[in-house]
């Protein structure tokens, strides 16, 4: 009888702790389809919620976007992201860069991509430029480092093109899906990367060998983890000491990693943003500078502000290296 009582309780307390777990959503962007995600992430966010005693659940939106407000809105209070949605939930979302994504390979950044069919007859940015509005391109999410902010720094605006004036149609998609457009050739050249490339060759390997690359990006740092800054110290201690250790020593769990395509990560801070801040600001200062409509005195002090913006943050980045 006693035994009884004593094992109900037990119960009831391990019920009640339960019921009160603190409770994470883990944001996951959308560079491909959730169900192929969701194969990868799940193993990961099973171990975090076993490991850490938080209820950890998993955060899927259509679009990048949809996990920066979820953030914003506390819905999400950790969060995988790239360069330029981390930057956007930092400035708009109460977030806070905590870590950083190694590849598998042990390299701390990745690549963009233009890529085509391997049949195409394009072979260069030379001939994807020409501009007459006879080609279909793929871009990606507004909010991607990859698949729309680096190609718009370095192919698109360093000739002072903007893509809707020189193709017939572009289109916004994730990282997946305009590969498989390409691949599929509905159309005929897109942005992407080559994490996603390797990805593709898992998730659907018979399209991976119809795409060509015909540019790469220089090195873009590798994708931070973000949480929400006003996170609970308890809370963010535990995550922390689960991200840390995870893969470091145990097999099972270098192996879930290695499906992510990912080595054990590193510890980051917002710092890891300056080159991607620095992009924006390039991007700014091309687009003022070709803007034939704004009147002359507005445009040199505009350019004046971006400027001054670029020199500080190469200021900041030239610190970084120092140290």
């Amino acid at each position: 009888m006693r035994s009884n009582v004593i094992a109900g309780v037990l119960a009831a307390v391990l019920s009640a702790a339960s019921a009160n777990a603190q409770e994470v959503n883990f944001g996951v962007i959308s560079t491909e389809a959730a169900s192929n995600l969701r194969s990868v992430w799940d193993p990961f966010i099973r171990d975090m919620q076993k490991k850490t005693g938080l209820q950890v659940r998993a955060f899927f939106a259509s679009d990048y976007a949809g996990v920066i407000e979820g953030m914003r809105f506390n819905k999400v209070q950790l969060a995988w992201y790239g360069n330029k949605s981390a930057m956007e939930a930092i400035d708009r979302a109460n977030g806070e860069v905590f870590a950083q994504s190694v590849d598998a390979s042990g390299a701390k950044g990745y690549w963009a991509h233009v890529i085509v069919h391997r049949d195409s007859p394009i072979k260069s940015l030379d001939d994807l430029l020409k501009c007459d509005k006879t080609l279909d391109f793929g871009i990606g999410d507004p909010n991607s480092t990859s698949g729309f902010l680096v190609p718009m720094t370095f192919v698109f605006g360093a000739r002072n093109i903007e893509p809707r004036n020189c193709f017939r149609t572009v289109r916004n998609a994730n990282h997946e899906a305009n590969a498989l457009a390409v691949a599929n050739r509905l159309v005929h050249a897109a942005a992407n990367n080559n994490e996603s490339l390797e990805r593709l060759k898992e998730t659907a390997s018979a399209r991976a060998g119809d795409i060509r690359v015909i540019w790469t990006s220089p090195l873009i740092p590798s994708d931070p983890l973000v949480w929400r800054k006003d996170l609970d110290p308890v809370v963010k201690q535990k995550i922390a000491d689960f991200i840390f250790s995870y893969g470091v020593n145990d097999d099972a769990e270098k192996k879930i990693l290695a499906a992510l395509k990912w080595a054990p990560f590193v510890k980051s801070d917002n710092n890891q943003l300056l080159p991607i801040r620095q992009m924006e600001v390039s991007r700014s200062i091309m687009r003022i500078q070709s803007d034939a409509q704004m009147p002359a005195d507005k445009k040199d002090a505009e350019l004046k502000k971006l400027q001054a913006e670029h020199d500080e943050l190469s200021r900041q980045i030239a610190a970084l290296k120092k140290d």
